[in-house]
């Protein structure tokens, strides 16, 4: 399987869009400081992934989410949706 995935930045609140076959190891990496693009945004909160058969869909689904209309979809049906869960799964513990 080839994920695509959301993070969250805890520290300046943007989001970063990636692929991986390897989602754990992957957002392990960002957490550690060693992808410069997301460096200086430490913590990373996984938010969202999707799962896909190839390599190509995965990718060609991050690219989406990279664009005008893909950010909205994102912003609209996978993150918001989310971070509602988690709010809700989070107003539980209290």
């Amino acid at each position: 399987m080839h994920y695509c995935y959301i993070l969250l930045s805890l520290k300046s609140h943007i989001f970063y869009y990636g692929s991986t076959k390897d989602l754990k190891d992957r957002v392990e990496f960002h957490n550690k400081g060693k992808v410069k693009s997301t460096k200086p945004h430490l913590p990373w909160k996984l938010v969202w992934y999707g799962a896909f058969e190839t390599e190509k869909q995965s990718k060609n689904f991050e690219e989406y989410l990279k664009s005008g209309s893909g950010k909205a979809f994102a912003y609209k049906r996978l993150i918001s949706v989310a971070l509602a869960k988690k709010i809700a799964k989070d107003r539980k513990k209290i």
